[in-house]
């Protein structure tokens, strides 16, 4: 044992009261000799906690997203009261992650990674402020912080947006006005106050929109709202902001995506708050939770950014579409009601239960010499957190930028406490330790706390650890009695869409790659299918992703093989239109307009086909069925290992088609094109 780990030591056991007053004031006063004298000659480097010569910037929290796209899709099918547990453990102060900051899609009825968000304005005549659920999870978590900061940002846009260009800014007032009438319509119909609004993720910014939503803001009384520009990259967002006054008065924040840690140069010379306004991005595995203890101390000891921003917020998404279990947490089943506590939420606890936005950094942090980094933030009120990590390069990859190679040694380490802090008499501890080869990881447990002797306290570190020291007493390791076991999706499942008022404007399970499916009343039905589930989508829109030419909301279990699905079908466009039920879909997110499986059609003008693929390329068989537009159909297709069969309104329609590729997958409806269309009458049998 080191002679500073010794000194710790001797501390926490004088704490619990496992030795004798007087020898332990012997060997206190033996501890201070050590962490003083000896710190030097046994290689403990010394770091300064200073706040004599000022503060650093103001610390502006840690955040999770939710959307880009549809990330959030399964918690709200949640049964309680495991959806508010989950709720608990991303939101509820001195519980678990106990986020800053919740940033979410301005959905735009296309698709955005994961599935499509619809929007508030399907058309330039709809305004709609129940749609989706990105309105109910900022009030739940407004419920559990009330000082939590909201972030809006678009991904898409619907295609009217465009003025028949598939550009946001060729009429940028009606891009201007959409965005605001979102922010305005939060605060009107669920008093919720956006704090800050983004421009376009990941794509370009345009200087005359930019201002002109400054405007428009404004003029509808938001003035409070900041903008952050241009979440993509540094530049050119930065070195515009230099060069132009006007975009300067008006951009509040220099947001960028995945920096790796760092920022321009140009960034810096702005004076502008930096944010890494989306990061993370990665398998929430324990490899996944040290990248993000990494970059939430180094994105400001490297590249001075204030805030950072995990995509995404919790993974509650199919885990077979792109970037399965890349949340904070994992929550896919609600069905079964299981889902997973990973490390990333114990992580973000060390620096969010113990800080606030507000609060500002010290000048005096930075890399410890032996690898691994240490910040530290003062409430300027005499209250201090420290947060170390000594995280080794393989074990905190995230997946984007690469990573350079680094070292990491055990080391012994001198904290001498200035200023305003030099008279801490106690400082609270909380620790996790990475163990990857033993797997027994330890996350955010509470130890001894350290009582400073003139102001200085030593810690032998060891690799892949985290410390938060901290004079914030109120830190909790939240924790419920465990969630159900996971389960596969029911191998029968039906839904018949008969909600009269449905909590939320999409139905279950259902996760909608290009589209919008919504819940629909019919009142022109005399009855049998007044309560449907209709495509409402009908112009391409401003896409992000490349959004198939098809809409499609698939369901299920990736992995079935055999299925028998049934499904009443209402075609409304006339001679043109067409509906599908498929089974073995393979893709989804991003890649969806590739995706293959077993597509049946049905047509308005009176045939059918069987294709192996969405964009209905492939076909396999191909007829006559006497379908039309405004009739109601009933759709049966049952696939059983290499043969498939079709019945329409429980006739046999085609037979014997063979299918080799793909082996298993979704479920899934859609229609022909951007078409009104409508569901009922949902059922799968899986085997």
């Amino acid at each position: 044992m080191g002679a500073v780990e010794w000194v710790v030591g001797v501390r926490r056991r004088w704490s619990q009261g496992l030795l004798s007053l007087p020898r332990a004031w012997v060997l206190l006063w033996f501890c201070l000799s050590l962490s003083l004298s000896l710190s030097t000659r046994l290689g403990a480097a010394v770091y300064v906690l200073d706040d004599e010569g000022g503060l650093g910037p103001q610390f502006d929290g840690i955040g999770g997203l939710s959307g880009g796209g549809a990330t959030s899709r399964l918690l709200v099918n949640y049964p309680e009261p495991y959806r508010s547990q989950i709720l608990d453990y991303l939101f509820k102060p001195n519980f678990g992650a106990s986020l800053h900051i919740l940033k979410v899609e301005i959905g735009g009825d296309a698709q955005t990674t994961d599935g499509t968000e619809p929007s508030h304005m399907h058309d330039e005549n709809d305004e709609n402020y129940s749609r989706g659920y990105e309105w109910w999870l900022m009030k739940e978590a407004k419920k559990r912080n009330p000082n939590i900061k909201l972030i809006g940002l678009p991904w898409a846009f619907p295609g009217w947006i465009g003025c028949g260009t598939n550009w946001p800014y060729t009429c940028p007032d009606k891009t201007a006005y959409y965005v605001a009438s979102w922010i305005h319509g939060a605060k009107s119909y669920h008093n919720l106050d956006i704090d800050y609004v983004g421009i376009w993720n990941e794509r370009t910014f345009n200087t005359k929109y930019i201002e002109l939503l400054r405007y428009t803001m404004d003029k509808m009384g938001l003035e409070q709202v900041k903008i952050i520009a241009s979440d993509n990259l540094w530049e050119p967002i930065s070195w515009s902001v230099l060069q132009d006054t006007e975009l300067c008065d008006v951009v509040d924040i220099i947001g960028a995506h995945y920096p790796g840690t760092l920022s321009s140069s140009n960034a810096r010379k702005t004076g502008k708050k930096l944010w890494s306004s989306e990061d993370y991005s990665t398998v929430n595995d324990n490899v996944g939770g040290g990248c993000w203890a990494r970059i939430l101390n180094q994105n400001f000891v490297n590249g001075n950014l204030t805030s950072t921003i995990a995509w995404n917020l919790v993974a509650s998404y199919y885990k077979e579409l792109p970037f399965g279990q890349d949340g904070l947490m994992t929550a896919d089943e609600p069905w079964s009601g299981h889902y997973d506590v990973q490390s990333p939420i114990w992580v973000t606890a060390h620096t969010t239960q113990f800080t606030q936005p507000g609060w500002h950094y010290l000048k005096t942090v930075g890399h410890l010499q032996k690898g691994g980094s240490y910040v530290a933030l003062t409430d300027g009120k005499g209250n201090l957190t420290i947060i170390i990590e000594t995280m080794t390069h393989d074990h905190s990859i995230c997946i984007r930028p690469p990573l350079p190679s680094y070292d990491v040694h055990q080391q012994n380490v001198t904290f001498k406490l200035q200023g305003s802090f030099k008279n801490i008499k106690a400082l609270k501890v909380w620790h996790s330790k990475f163990d990857f080869v033993k797997n027994s990881s330890t996350f955010f447990n509470q130890l001894s706390e350290i009582k400073p002797i003139n102001g200085s306290f030593s810690l032998h570190l060891e690799l892949d650890e985290i410390f938060t020291m901290t004079t914030i007493s109120t830190g909790n390791r939240g924790s419920f009695p465990e969630p159900p076991p996971s389960t596969s999706f029911p191998k029968i499942y039906k839904d018949n869409f008969n909600v009269e008022s449905p909590p939320f404007s999409e139905a279950p399970n259902f996760a909608d790659q290009t589209g919008v499916f919504e819940y629909f009343i019919n009142y022109q039905d005399p009855g049998d299918h007044v309560y449907t589930l209709r495509q409402v989508t009908t112009q391409r829109p401003i896409t992000w992703a490349n959004d198939a030419d098809q809409t499609i909301s698939v369901i299920g279990d990736y992995n079935w093989r055999n299925v028998n699905i049934t499904c009443d079908v209402l075609i409304e466009t006339a001679n043109t239109g067409g509906v599908f039920i498929a089974g073995r879909v393979n893709k989804g997110g991003e890649v969806v307009r590739h995706a293959e499986g077993l597509f049946y059609w049905i047509f308005a003008d009176g045939n059918y086909k069987v294709t192996n693929d969405l964009r209905g390329k492939i076909v396999l068989a191909s007829g006559k069925s006497g379908t039309r537009a405004g009739k109601w159909h009933t759709l049966t297709l049952s696939i059983q290992d290499n043969l498939a069969f079709g019945l329409l309104n429980g006739y046999p329609l085609w037979k014997n088609v063979r299918i080799f590729q793909p082996q298993n997958g979704w479920a899934a409806i859609g229609t022909l094109a951007f078409e009104l269309a409508q569901f009922d009458n949902f059922y799968i049998q899986a085997s």
